[in-house]
């Protein structure tokens, strides 16, 4: 394996966790937020309340996104690793 395919491929890996995780992190940044200036305005400085809520959030939105997460790693495995493999 050459350098630039080696680089390349790991380039792709990276953009693709990138890419899937953008939905995770957009909803949980979001619901921090929320939840820290829902706490700031009533001086609730309860622990479970920004965990709880964020946990909630980060399992929705993995249950809504996992069927584009897959198929965005799978695509990956398809089209660049597998034929890395059996090319030898």
């Amino acid at each position: 394996m050459s350098d630039a395919l080696f680089y390349d491929t790991l380039r792709q890996g990276l953009w693709t966790a990138f890419v899937i995780s953008i939905p995770i992190l957009t909803v949980a940044l979001a619901t921090g937020l929320v939840v820290g200036l829902f706490q700031a305005l009533t001086s609730i400085q309860e622990m479970t309340l920004t965990f709880v809520p964020k946990l909630a959030a980060i399992i929705g939105t993995f249950w809504i996104t996992m069927n584009y997460m897959s198929e965005s790693l799978v695509s990956l495995f398809k089209g660049t690793l597998i034929p890395i493999i059996a090319g030898g």
